[in-house]
């Protein structure tokens, strides 16, 4: 049997090959070349010779490996292979590390990064973060039920939030379901409160619905002198196309086309536009938007004011960086248009609006191209023929409203810096 000072006293070999100490049933200490001392337990199972790591010497000292060893040995006399138990239980304690609700939540987020859009993924993890976290985020996740789930949700729909409030249900759903699979939980309370919550009517943006309101809005915003000439021009372009406010504010200069010809256009990539993952990399989904002649004008006066090579409206501070995500929203809110308009209220506006005009002047097939326009894409068109469906009539129409948007404003080069 082997002793403390013994082992302590222990050298390599001076061959500089592994030297092996035994001491009893099975116990051995392994000196490495090194220097570096560990327990080993040797036996067999199932007619296989194992070894069993211990830990290093001294840190395990003589005693607790002789210990050690007697449970590795009890394992064995009940059908237990030691070298299992041992990594079952570093799974046991993973978990037991990983059980509150916010350390599995992140962990599930970083497991979803590659399949989720970078903005989106930090959409979802900033929704927990602020909504989720403060109540359930220390609790361990088996301990979370449903009436402590509809309360964090509660909250959310008090704030006149429904929409976001299921949103928010959906993201903890996905934890408790990852969580299952893996072990981790055994229940969804998130999935059992969907039917007890308020019921959500889609996402409501406010907006104008009548011509000479929007009118007065577009004037206001874009005509004070202090407004930031890329603010300016992004409005009226917002506003005369009608597309997505994201979709103009990383708008960029190779995707404008025959500005100088009777029929412009604006080319938007697949991977700007609102589609799943798999069609932002199909080039056939990109959406071309016809140009009206004072939409033209916005986006060759954006090329004259800015000094990005790519960018059509670049931020104040970087050139390479496009105004925020924040910046026309928070112009609206300052001319005192909060809960009456935002910017991405001009789709509903212009849709409104034209298909109103559609309705009065008996022309009915309008409504799918003004559907069109927004780049609602019907099921069952592919998207080859999609881009160029209609194209006349949607350039007509991007005429009427321009005329009827812009009717009495500034002209768009009046709007630039001198």
């Amino acid at each position: 049997m082997l002793t403390d000072a013994a082992c302590r006293k222990a050298k390599p070999s001076p061959d500089g090959k592994e030297r092996k100490l035994p001491d009893t049933l099975g116990l051995y200490l392994a000196i490495k070349p090194i220097a570096y001392k560990v327990w080993r337990f040797k036996y067999r199972f199932a007619s296989k010779e194992k070894k069993l790591v211990i830990g290093p010497y001294p840190d395990v000292s003589l005693s607790e490996a002789r210990a050690e060893r007697d449970k590795a040995r009890e394992l064995l006399r009940n059908g237990v292979d030691p070298s299992v138990d041992r990594k079952q239980r570093k799974v046991v304690a993973l978990a037991e590390a990983l059980d509150t609700f916010e350390l599995l939540a992140r962990a599930w987020h970083r497991s979803r990064l590659k399949s989720l859009e970078p903005r989106y993924a930090k959409d979802v993890l900033s929704r927990l973060e602020k909504n989720v976290f403060p109540d359930l985020g220390s609790l361990p996740i088996k301990q979370i039920t449903p009436p402590m789930v509809l309360a964090v949700l509660r909250k959310v729909e008090g704030r006149d939030a429904n929409e976001m409030a299921h949103r928010i249900r959906g993201h903890m759903s996905d934890v408790f379901v990852w969580a299952i699979s893996s072990g981790l939980a055994e229940q969804d309370p998130a999935g059992t409160v969907r039917k007890a919550m308020m019921p959500s009517h889609g996402r409501q943006r406010p907006a104008l619905l009548e011509i000479e309101p929007a009118r007065e809005l577009l004037h206001k915003i874009i005509s004070p002198d202090s407004v930031y000439w890329a603010t300016r021009l992004s409005s009226m372009l917002l506003a005369l196309t009608a597309a997505r406010p994201g979709v103009v504010r990383l708008a960029e200069r190779g995707e404008f086309e025959n500005l100088d010809g009777p029929a412009p256009l604006w080319r938007i990539p697949a991977a700007k536009m609102k589609l799943t993952r798999e069609r932002k990399g199909d080039a056939t989904f990109e959406f071309l938007i016809p140009l009206a002649p004072q939409a033209v004008e916005v986006v060759k006066a954006a090329m004259m004011a800015s000094r990005s090579t790519t960018l059509l409206f670049p931020g104040v501070v970087k050139l390479t960086k496009p105004i925020s995500d924040s910046t026309m929203s928070k112009l609206y809110r300052e001319y005192g248009y909060t809960g009456q308009h935002v910017p991405h209220g001009w789709r509903s506006t212009f849709s409104t609006i034209v298909n109103r005009i559609a309705a009065e002047q008996g022309r009915q097939d309008d409504r799918e191209i003004i559907d069109l326009m927004l780049a609602h894409v019907p099921e069952g068109v592919e998207p080859i023929y999609n881009r160029y469906l209609y194209m006349p009539r949607r350039r007509e129409l991007a005429l009427e409203w321009a005329d009827m948007v812009t009717k009495g404003l500034p002209p768009a080069a009046s709007l630039i810096p001198a």
